[in-house]
Order: C-alpha cells, then sequence, then structure tokens
C-alpha cells in the first residue's frame, strides 16, 4: 500500500502527468453520458414499438452494441431502431476500440508506468537518514567502494543526473537517487547535513562544483575528490575538499614499491597507531630459500611475518613456509624494529639495467617518478608522442613490437611494469613479455577488479588494481577506528577481546589456526603491545589488533560473534 501511495503521488507531483489525468477522466466522462443518452433513447425506439424494458437492460444493450459483440438476445423491429442501432454500434467502434484505448494508454498508462519508474529512482531520502556515504558517480573506484561500504555496513546512496541511469544502476541493486550534481538543491534532499561522508570522482572541473555546492550546505562533512592534474589539488581544496586524491601518483608510488631489482627493503604500506605494516621483498638478501621458522626474525628483530604474497595472492605465515625470490613479506612491528629489520637485510641493487614501464600516461610517468625517487634507472614506452614529458627517459613506439621492446631493454631489465588503462591490453602484453622473458618480474596494472585473476593468470607477478586502492583510501578516510585496509584484499582490524579468549594465551587460542587471522598487538589502558609473545594471557577488557584476508576476518566473527567498536 506505501509503494502505491509512492507511486500515486509520483504520477500526480508533475503538472503534464496531472493535466493528463483530468484529460482522461474528461473523456470517461463524455462516454458516460454518451452511453446514458444512447440507453435513453433505446427505451424511447421500444416504447414506440410497443415494448418496454429495465434501466440495466437498456445498459446492457447499449455496451454490447458499443463494443461490436452484438449477441442478438435484443432487436428493433423497426427501421428507426435498426439505423439507431448501426449508429450506436458505429460510435462504439470510434470511442471504445478507437479512442478509448488510445486515451487511455497515453494519459494513464504510459505516465502510471513512468511514475512506477521513478519510484525506484527517488528524488530525496527518508527523513532520519543518516551516516550514509554520497557518491557522485559510478565507475571502477566507486563500484569497488561500494563492495567494501557493503561489507561494513555502511549506507550509501549514489547521485544520478538522469533517470534513464539511475533505473540502469537501480537494476543491478545500487541505491540511487535523482538530482542535478550542481542543484544546492539536490544535496539537501540527499540529507548531506547528516552523511558520513561525501566521494566526487567526476573531472577536476565537476569535482570541485561538487565541493564547492555541498561545502556551502555543510561545513563539517568530510569531502574526497579525485583529481588527474596537479594544479587542481589547490583548487579542489579551496573549494572545500578535505581530502584530495591522485590515484594516478599513488598508483604508480604502490607498483615502484613492487619492483624488484635486489635491494631487498620492507616498505610501510599501513600504520595502526604505534604499528607499522610494511611490505618487504626479498629478491637478493639471505632469506632466500629459509623457511620462515628458521629466519628468526621475531627472536633477533622483534618484527612477526604475518603473510607472504606469492604471484598476487596473500597466505597467512606458516612455520614452514620458504621464502622464494619473489616471496614478498608482510611485516608488523614498530618504527624500530623496521628499521632494524631494513639495516640487517637490506641489499644493493644486483641488475643495473633499466627497469621498463609500458605505458607513459600518468600512472606510468607517476611510476618512473617513484622509481627515480629510489635511485632506480627506468625505460618508458609510450606510442603516443604528445604523452612524452622525459624524452632522455622514453622510447617513442609500440610496445607490442619486438624490435620497440628490444630497444627499450627487454631482454637485460629485471623487471617490466605495465600501467596501460585499458586491462585488455595489459592482458596482451603480459603474456607477450612472459613469453619473451619467462624469468622477468612483471607487475600490471588493472582498472578494474574483475581483471586480477586474468592478469594472474596471463603470466603477471603482482597486479595492482586502481579501483581497489582507490576505494581502500576512501574507506580508510572515513576515519574508522577499527579498520585499516593495507593491501589488496588484506585488513587490519581492531575488536574488543571476545570473552572466550581472556584469560588464554595467544598460543592456546588458535586464531590463526582457525580463521587465518593473526594478532599483531594487545591494547589495554591506552598502551600498545606490538607483536605480543605467544605465551602472554589475553587480559580483560583489552583489544585485540588483528591482521588476514576479508575470507579470514569473516571466519573470525563467525566463531567469536560480531564486531564490536
Amino acid at each position: 500500500m506505501k509503494i502505491l501511495t509512492t507511486q500515486v503521488l509520483l504520477f500526480l507531483r508533475n503538472k503534464p502527468d496531472r493535466q493528463n489525468f483530468v484529460l482522461l477522466l474528461k473523456f470517461l466522462l463524455v462516454l458516460v453520458i454518451i452511453v446514458s443518452v444512447f440507453s435513453f433513447i433505446f427505451h424511447l425506439l421500444m416504447l414506440q414499438e410497443g415494448r418496454s424494458f429495465s434501466v440495466i437492460t437498456g445498459l446492457y444493450w447499449t455496451l454490447t452494441v458499443m463494443s461490436t459483440l452484438g449477441f442478438g438476445d435484443i432487436t428493433f423491429d423497426s427501421d428507426m431502431g435498426r439505423f439507431f442501432s448501426m449508429f450506436v454500434l458505429l460510435s462504439g467502434m470510434l470511442f471504445l476500440l478507437i479512442l478509448f484505448p488510445f486515451t487511455f494508454i497515453n494519459f494513464f498508462y504510459s505516465p502510471w508506468m513512468k511514475a512506477q519508474e521513478q519510484s525506484k529512482v527517488p528524488w530525496n531520502l527518508p527523513e532520519g537518514t543518516k551516516g550514509h556515504v554520497l557518491l557522485t558517480s559510478y565507475g571502477p573506484v566507486t563500484e569497488a567502494l561500494v563492495k567494501k561500504l557493503k561489507r561494513f555496513n555502511y549506507s550509501y546512496v549514489i547521485l544520478v543526473p538522469t533517470l534513464s541511469e539511475g533505473l540502469e544502476l537501480s537494476q543491478i541493486g545500487l541505491q540511487v537517487m535523482l538530482g542535478p550534481l550542481e542543484d544546492p538543491e539536490t544535496y539537501q534532499k540527499a540529507r548531506v547535513a547528516d552523511a558520513a561522508l561525501v566521494a566526487t570522482t567526476e573531472s577536476d572541473v565537476v569535482n570541485t562544483n561538487v565541493a564547492f555546492t555541498v561545502r556551502g550546505i555543510n561545513k563539517d562533512v568530510p569531502i574526497i575528490a579525485t583529481c588527474n592534474a596537479e594544479a587542481s589539488i589547490d583548487i579542489l581544496k579551496l573549494a572545500g575538499a578535505n581530502h584530495v586524491l591522485q590515484l594516478g601518483e599513488v598508483m604508480g608510488i604502490y607498483l615502484s614499491r613492487r619492483a624488484s631489482v635486489g635491494g631487498a627493503k620492507a616498505h610501510p604500506i599501513g600504520r595502526f597507531g604505534d604499528l607499522l605494516i610494511s611490505e618487504a621483498l626479498v629478491a637478493g638478501s639471505s632469506l632466500v630459500g629459509k623457511m620462515l621458522k628458521d629466519t628468526k626474525l621475531r627472536q633477533e628483530i622483534g618484527v612477526s611475518v604475518v603473510g607472504v604474497w606469492e604471484r598476487g595472492r596473500y597466505f597467512a605465515a606458516q612455520p614452514e613456509t620458504r621464502i622464494s625470490e619473489n616471496t614478498v613479506l608482510v611485516l608488523a612491528g614498530s618504527v624500530d624494529q623496521i628499521k632494524i629489520y631494513n639495516e640487517t637485510y637490506q641489499t644493493q641493487q644486483n641488475n643495473k639495467a633499466p627497469i621498463l614501464i609500458i605505458g607513459g600516461g600518468r600512472v606510468g610517468r607517476a611510476t618512473g617518478k617513484a622509481l627515480g625517487g629510489r635511485n632506480i634507472d627506468y625505460r618508458i614506452v609510450e606510442k603516443e608522442r604528445e604523452r612524452i614529458k622525459n624524452y632522455e627517459k622514453t622510447i617513442l613506439g609500440d610496445a607490442a613490437e619486438l624490435e620497440v621492446l628490444k630497444e627499450a631493454g627487454i631482454e637485460q631489465t629485471p623487471c617490466v611494469m605495465i600501467t596501460s588503462h585499458d586491462d585488455d591490453v595489459n592482458v596482451y602484453l603480459t603474456i607477450y613479455c612472459r613469453q619473451l622473458r619467462p624469468d622477468v618480474q612483471i607487475i600490471s596494472r588493472c582498472t578494474l577488479e574483475r581483471n586480477l585473476t586474468t592478469l594472474h593468470r596471463a603470466g603477471a607477478d603482482f597486479v595492482m588494481s586502481y579501483a581497489s586502492i582507490g576505494a581502500n583510501m576512501m574507506l580508510n578516510l572515513l576515519q574508522r577506528s577499527d579498520v585499516l585496509m593495507v593491501a589488496e584484499g588484506l585488513d587490519l582490524i581492531k575488536v574488543k577481546v571476545p570473552l572466550e579468549l581472556v584469560g588464554k594465551t595467544i598460543k592456546e587460542t588458535e586464531i590463526r589456526k582457525e580463521t587465518g587471522c593473526t594478532i599483531i598487538g594487545i591494547k589495554k589502558e591506552g598502551k600498545m603491545r606490538i607483536n605480543p609473545e605467544p605465551e602472554m594471557e589475553i587480559p580483560e577488557a583489552s583489544e585485540i589488533i588483528l591482521i588476514g584476508t576479508v575470507a579470514s576476518e569473516n571466519r573470525f566473527f563467525e566463531i567469536y560473534g560480531s564486531k564490536q567498536t
């Protein structure tokens, strides 16, 4: 009943729809008058023939003749009566078979169906809506963000400028609201005053307009905006954005950290108070070939190996896990402990050949800049001359041509980075480079999350998702105190210690064995114990810091109940 009322209100809200509805009522009124007049004349003619019928019979005869049913049970004997019957028949064909369907469809059925569609794409949010996230578009980044928001029970709404776009998104189960992005009324109807976050991922110009419009309505709501041009950063901040994300540059930094050229070193990827999470390449270090239990990293340095990455897949660390040249260790420790690790295991670069970057767009150039910051030489292959900013470091040509790759150093390079924004091209180039150099490290970027596994199957050692990096950063900027997304599919979470674990030692809990999560910190009364010993008892009224994948986190909460913050 509530849905029907909403649809009726939507139907009658627009002036054209109201006018159409009035026209339909007028037509029906004319039709009722015609039927009544015909019924009256029927009685007069029958009286002239010496016959009398009831009012209901008169209506019955009129409707059967007008609708062309003509049962023939009541007929006239006179020519006047038969002429009248033909006139009623022709009038019925005109009014009931032609004008009535046309009027009904155009003035009622079509507007009603339109009203039903509009009810799926509302113009405002219900009163009492609060703590939600407003998104200004639906693309790769916001698609990944919506998945993560659902996972953490955040409500959201995507603002759409057209009904067709809203219906398309609504059909795939997304929450949408209709309204132009440049209209302040749109954000008022979207309850921006009670929103937890506004995230805008349109062009720099549109993002500036959105930030300025929202800030004029609400001075406090956090606004996150993406930007392409470096010059837009200050403009967006002046417009009111709290955080401006240059995802291309961030992607370049992430890709550069994965490059293996010897020189094993731990790079920070996340921080939880005093606890630092780092990824460490081990190629060329003395750790290669050892099992984790033989490294004695906890005993000698104090860091914990909480997991390992192998060809893009994360595994919880086990004592028998063997370290290979392509292994990336996920370390947990304090700043000083990570520093000691680097002093102990960092090695000098053993391959001086330039790293090969395929694609000279924003991500490719940012990757080269980040590598230059590490004093690592590189060459960029780019086929569009207007994209080239540094001719000394760039080879002009198509990376699909063998001669171009040879000129760029494919035969000597220790690492190939594929940074095109087209996932199909990246799959093609990954297969091609893997065929040319089976031993080379291949790192690829992907735009859509669903192509991660495809690129790994194509031969990439690491794949970084542009969408996931952006979504992770936005979720972390929601200022959650209990979750930190540190890498692709890897989370750091803080929970109140479940009653079942109070008083038990970490070893007795067997959390890693049962869930895949690892306890890397215990916090009580504001003090953090980093990498507690397995024999340490978990105190009452404390918080435990866990690291694990989405699946392992879900297993933890299935066993120990819902998350408490």
